[in-house]
């Protein structure tokens, strides 16, 4: 099954959703960030939220979330688009923290205590930005929370990651449902029963169930509008004029220091690892540059 996203509402509006399957995904940036199982686990769990929560997206939209938390992790970091192109990093891919019988311990990997960061670039003057405390660590927790007291659009969320005995990803998704205003309350009650009673998201998929056919078992008997199926891919927007930016922002001085090592500056994009080399003498050009904005005083 292809990874692909799938988006509807009901046909009265008051309810939305979206599913998708993320697995080739998020076997990719396992291969791309090198992460152990729990590692996987959390940072397949942070992309498919990013994918879902995309399906809210249109146009030239993006949407970015990071979270920052006191385990080993330390930083996790996933972006999207209304056409599902999809990345993620994590800060420290190894997490030391084995399975257990229950499965994979993400809070203690994640950290309690810390904070999910929400950017979205609406295509207005300046992004949108949210914050809040991470809820519990468990990261569709985390989401679900923000959606509901920041946005204040009740949801539920739902993300899995499966894996093979060598740490293979074996099946990865995300599933999000939303109560707009003007809903029935016997029908929000009907779906949250449902959504409790629904085995667990990577089971389904495991058994060939795609995200339509999981929406359509959950939303059975209500009135649907059309769908839509987005394909969801990896896709890094880096490039070389984006990094040179990016080192002419240290400033002067680091610039110099870096012109004068012997070895070519390398900076590796932390989504898909292209590394990009700079030459002393290239570094000297940025210093150049920078000592001749308009505005600037600094002297050679």
């Amino acid at each position: 099954m292809k990874d692909h996203l799938l988006r509807f509402a009901t046909q009265d509006g008051t309810l939305r959703a979206a599913a998708a399957v993320t697995t080739d995904l998020v076997e990719s940036l396992r291969q791309l960030q090198g992460t152990d199982p729990t590692a996987t686990v959390a940072l397949g769990r942070l992309v498919s939220g990013a994918t879902i929560m995309g399906s809210l997206l249109k146009g030239d939209q993006k949407l970015a979330l990071m979270i920052e938390g006191n385990g080993p992790l330390r930083k996790l970091h996933a972006e999207t688009d209304a056409s599902g192109h999809v990345r993620g990093s994590v800060q420290v891919p190894v997490s030391g923290i084995p399975p257990t019988a229950n499965g994979f311990d993400v809070p203690a990997a994640v950290g309690r205590a810390g904070f999910l960061h929400v950017s979205k670039d609406l295509g207005l003057k300046e992004p949108y930005r949210g914050m809040v405390q991470l809820y519990s660590g468990e990261i569709a927790e985390d989401l679900a929370y923000y959606l509901t007291t920041s946005e204040q659009v009740p949801s539920s969320v739902a993300l899995g990651v499966y894996l093979e005995q060598d740490g293979r990803v074996a099946a990865a998704g995300g599933l999000l449902v939303q109560a707009l205003p003007g809903g029935q309350d016997a029908l929000i009650e009907l779906l949250e029963s449902r959504l409790v009673a629904l085995p667990p998201l990577t089971t389904l998929l495991r058994e060939g169930q795609d995200p339509e056919q999981i929406l359509r078992h959950l939303f059975a008997d209500v009135p649907l509008g059309k769908a839509e199926k987005i394909p969801v891919t990896f896709r890094c927007n880096c490039h070389r004029g984006q990094i040179r930016a990016l080192l002419k922002g240290l400033g002067k001085e680091e610039l110099e220091a870096l012109a004068g090592q012997e070895e070519a500056t390398v900076v590796t994009c932390e989504f898909c690892q292209k590394k990009y080399s700079f030459s002393r003498q290239e570094i000297r050009q940025l210093r150049a540059e920078l000592l001749e904005m308009p505005g600037r005083t600094d002297s050679p």
